[in-house]
């Protein structure tokens, strides 16, 4: 068996081919005469210069004595189809997810590696470098700072998984325990979805303190075919079933169009659980709020909206972080409460 199996899907992908398995070449394990590592690809209906790039680069890697093993098919299935594809054909103990537009650095395979040989249950990640730079600060700022209990407590933001899928690095069983991606095409939101799983199976989460991955940001980004809604509606679900069974009454942070949103979305067992709403907003502090559903022709309730330090916890807060030149962090802050047990971030 090969020891480690690097998984990449690629559609269309000519324009980053060189460049990715250039990164590859130049991985510090591959001087490590007692490690196997293997190239799997997944070429999912690419209508571009993609096979013709691939063979020249499994010609090379096989040269340097670099498995390297493809499978393609006609039509695209979607990413979860071809990371499930790729791992289909490979052979490594260890799988190493890279996307064809990113760069893993020199380091990555080996630190990555290191840290997952003392923890079979764990899917690794990393820092990242965001290109071009600046494009997404706040996500940056977010992804590479979060501790090891915030991995695992924001989990219900926009952001999607708090390991972040191009950094990826894990033992096959941890593949195997949750059964692979879901294969459902365009849209779907395959990485939360697995890391959902994970973490239903018992899976635990660590991340190498190092930028390893060159994150790529462009307009033709397999992300931006996921959409906001898809990825909500998962994150709900998912707090429908692991936080509110746990909570008798909860108050909702965000009056405002978030709040309101997420409170007429719930089912009525947890909507009976909502006893307030909570904001700064002076304005909105003192009245209630009344939420309309036009199809039943009805109220589904009728909710005071308090000043956010009146509010008990637990709290369910409906704002994103960063956004308030951190008025918002200093709040919450205020009120002395433990994430993941006096409050849920879902933003």
């Amino acid at each position: 068996m090969t020891d480690i199996s690097i998984i990449i899907p690629v559609h269309n992908g000519e324009e980053w081919i060189d460049s990715c398995m250039n990164s590859i070449a130049k991985q510090t394990i591959l001087k490590t005469a007692d490690v196997k590592i293997e190239i799997a690809v997944y070429n999912d209906g690419s209508s571009d210069n993609t096979p013709e790039l691939l063979q020249k680069w499994k010609e090379w890697f096989k040269r340097q004595g670099v498995g390297f093993v493809t499978l393609s098919s006609k039509t695209s299935k979607g990413v979860g189809a071809a990371k499930n594809g790729a791992i289909k054909i490979s052979t490594g103990k260890y799988l190493c997810f890279q996307d064809i537009d990113d760069i893993m650095l020199s380091e990555r395979i080996e630190l990555q590696w290191n840290a997952a040989t003392s923890r079979p249950n764990a899917i690794i990640g990393s820092k990242i470098f965001r290109v071009p730079k600046d494009s997404t600060p706040r996500y940056v700022q977010w992804a590479n700072n979060l501790n090891s209990q915030q991995l695992r407590n924001q989990i219900y933001t926009s952001n999607g998984p708090t390991l972040l899928m191009p950094t990826w690095f894990c033992h096959r069983s941890v593949y195997d325990k949750v059964g692979g991606f879901v294969e459902t095409g365009r849209g779907t939101p395959e990485d939360l979805i697995f890391f959902y799983a994970h973490l239903d199976t018992g899976g635990d989460l660590y991340r190498v303190e190092k930028e390893l991955v060159v994150y790529a940001y462009h307009e033709n980004a397999a992300t931006f075919s996921v959409k906001r809604e898809n990825i909500w509606q998962v994150q709900l679900e998912r707090l429908q079933k692991h936080i509110f069974p746990n909570w008798n009454h909860f108050t909702v942070w965000n009056a405002g169009k978030a709040g309101r949103r997420l409170v007429r979305a719930l089912n009525s067992e947890n909507l009976n659980k909502v006893v307030a709403f909570c904001d700064v907003d002076k304005n909105k502090i003192g009245q209630y709020v009344e939420l309309y559903c036009p199809i039943e022709r009805k109220v589904l309730a009728k909710l005071p909206v308090i000043h956010f330090a009146d509010a008990k916890p637990p709290l369910l807060i409906c704002f994103k972080l960063d956004m308030t030149n951190g008025e918002f962090e200093k709040n919450l802050q205020s009120l002395n409460l433990i994430e993941g047990i006096d409050y849920v971030l879902f933003s």
